[in-house]
């Protein structure tokens, strides 16, 4: 028989993935076992499992989210928008949700230290980015409407974005203010748009 809270579907993976983030916050990643977690969940490690199939994807459980955003902009955006647009309109939308994926949701500080004292963390959020431009590429070379180096659309814009990820990691860890980091990470997605327009955008 199951234990307690091992079915549920969402909602056991929500309770595992609370009790991780927290234990990973408190601990530090490496410190803390996937048979810890699934003792305090009320699951066994091989819910864990079922749910996370990576330890490291208990915190950084969003790369689905990003996929799907980066699917959702090229597939539903509206006639006469290209690309660069769908994309520029998205990311400013999770700047001004404070979404997770921007970087900038209230409390981020403890989870930027854990990973960057992490390798195995700092390894999987790599992987999780070569993903995540697979995926923008797959999506822009099956876009008949999209004129342009698909690939190298999607190498720049996941380059840049992580760039402009760390660089708020960096200030917020090191105790700049908040708002002035968001007007920064704003400003520097606006250059990144920039950049990509004149560099290797839609072809006009």
């Amino acid at each position: 028989m199951p234990r307690t809270g091992e079915r549920g579907g969402p909602r056991t993976r929500a309770k595992i993935s609370q009790v991780a983030t927290r234990l990973f916050l408190e601990r530090g990643f490496d410190a803390v076992t996937v048979a810890e977690i699934g003792r305090e969940a009320g699951v066994s490690s091989v819910t864990v499992f079922n749910h996370f199939p990576r330890k490291e994807d208990l915190l950084l459980d969003r790369g689905d989210d990003a996929m799907e955003l980066l699917r959702s902009a090229v597939r539903d955006r509206a006639a006469g928008v290209d690309v660069l647009e769908s994309l520029r309109a998205a990311t400013l939308r999770l700047v001004d949700d404070r979404h997770a994926l921007s970087g900038l949701k209230d409390g981020s500080v403890p989870f930027f230290r854990t990973v960057a004292a992490s390798p195995a963390l700092i390894a999987r959020a790599r992987e999780i980015a070569a993903d995540l431009q697979r995926v923008l590429a797959e999506e822009l070379e099956r876009d008949p409407a999209f004129d342009g180096d698909g690939p190298l659309l999607a190498a720049f814009f996941i380059a840049g974005y992580g760039g402009v990820m760390v660089e708020t990691a960096r200030r917020l860890i090191a105790g700049e203010p908040p708002a002035a980091v968001a007007d920064d990470h704003r400003a520097r997605l606006e250059r990144l748009f920039a950049a990509l327009r004149d560099g290797v955008g839609p072809r006009a």
